[in-house]
């Protein structure tokens, strides 16, 4: 059964990508007034929600950066007193964790990020929320698929 507005699936894409920077762009103007910036919030904001101390190459993947840029990322932070590096089980790899002084920013990035949220998906209702989940969790891993890589 051909698609019935297949102008739908043409303009898909970039509506998503639309909507990604929408998104990052409302999440930059409500933290600029604490001088925070992507660069600075969003490593935060993932490792503060991984599960356990996440170590430098698997924040890098989460970030979809090279291990270069994650390392310049994190010295920029590391130096801001915002996170630690310290040795895990594996001593060859770095885990990371929070500071008191990044835990209290993570907590204020996510305090915005619920009102984005809220404010973005206040229209819609929960079957529409839960139907564009499914949606976009379906598109990723075809992308995954697509490209390789790992999707953890």
């Amino acid at each position: 059964m051909p698609p019935r507005d297949p102008a739908s699936r043409d303009s898909f894409g970039a509506l998503l990508s639309r909507g990604a920077r929408q998104w990052r762009r409302a999440a930059d103007l409500r933290l600029r007034p604490f001088d925070l910036t992507e660069a600075t919030w969003l490593p935060l904001i993932h490792i503060a929600r991984a599960p356990e101390p996440p170590r430098q190459k698997d924040l890098a993947a989460s970030l979809s950066l090279d291990g270069s840029s994650v390392v310049r990322l994190l010295d920029n932070l590391e130096k801001a007193g915002l996170i630690q590096r310290r040795e895990g089980a594996d001593r060859r790899a770095k885990i990371i964790t929070l500071t008191p002084r990044g835990r209290a920013i993570a907590d204020k990035v996510e305090t915005v990020a619920r009102r984005i949220r809220r404010e973005a998906l206040a229209g819609l209702s929960d079957r529409e929320v839960e139907t564009t989940v499914r949606v976009l969790q379906k598109v990723c891993r075809a992308l995954d698929a697509i490209t390789g890589e790992d999707p953890a």
